[in-house]
């Protein structure tokens, strides 16, 4: 009786504890990337459907809002990000098993782990909630007679002698909650997905982990995904198509990289 105890005790430590964090090589975030574009290639129509709802949900955002809402709500994509590609995590992982995609699964696939995905989803919301409140003030400071769209803006603010003073001080703040958000998230969402007894802030914590143990990979990694985002702004969200679900899957192999396997079976329901 108390060695079945023990067992039992064993396997519930084993199930609950952090995940181990590998090193990684400098390079290994071009390695996800061309990864990512593989999984695109397999899997085109249900990569391409995600890249373009979220591409126009973007451009959505700033026709409807306009002004420093919307610019708010479009800088703030980044920090949403991790949880609107949780159907593409689900379409690499179903790759990885070499089985058919299954696009009615990675609509709901959040399911499987809901408080936990929720309860991070409500961590991203507070953030986006905190970034669109000082984004609109700042910009109400230097623009007070408002702005009709981006170009609007950058004309206003290249006429202002002051204006690079807030762009520094704009772009220091939207990088510091983009920071949390990416150390919260690098790994995080795609662990929740695959393991489904991970709690939110036990995957938060292995994300960091991940970021502390591997700062100049993770660096990199950050840095190509504002790269790939810009670029798909600056496309007026056009090359978001391709580059939203070029992330996601890069995602997932950046968190099979980084995490170790789970020390017992994982419950999947197939």
């Amino acid at each position: 009786m108390s060695n079945a105890n023990d067992k039992a005790l064993a396997e519930a430590a084993a199930e609950y504890a952090l995940p181990g964090v590998r090193a990684i090589d400098d390079t290994a975030p071009l390695r996800w990337i061309g990864q990512g574009f593989d999984d695109i290639l397999r899997a085109p129509r249900a990569s391409l459907f995600y890249g373009a709802v979220l591409a126009l949900m973007g451009w959505s955002l700033v026709t409807w809002y306009g002004g420093a809402v919307g610019l708010a709500l479009t800088t703030g994509f980044l920090l949403m990000g991790p949880f609107l590609a949780v159907g593409i995590y689900e379409v690499s992982r179903q790759l990885e098993r070499h089985t058919s995609i299954d696009f009615l699964r990675t609509l709901t696939v959040w399911h499987d782990n809901r408080p936990a995905i929720g309860f991070y989803a409500l961590i991203l919301m507070l953030s986006l909630a905190v970034w669109m409140r000082i984004s609109v003030v700042l910009i109400a400071l230097l623009v007070p007679n408002g702005f009709d769209d981006i170009t609007h803006l950058l004309e206003q603010l290249l006429a202002e002698p002051g204006s690079w003073v807030f762009l520094l001080v704009y772009l220091a703040i939207g990088a510091v909650l983009a920071g949390f958000s990416f150390s919260i998230s690098a790994v995080a969402l795609p662990m929740l997905l695959d393991r489904t007894h991970m709690d939110a802030i036990s995957a938060m914590i292995t994300s960091f982990q991940a970021i502390r143990r591997n700062p100049r990979p993770m660096a990199l990694w950050a840095a190509l995904i504002v790269l790939l985002i810009t670029a798909g702004f600056m496309s007026w969200f056009i090359g978001l198509v391709v580059i939203v679900p070029l992330i996601g899957h890069a995602t997932w192999h950046a968190y099979r990289d980084v995490v170790e396997p789970a020390r017992l079976p994982l419950r999947t329901p197939y």
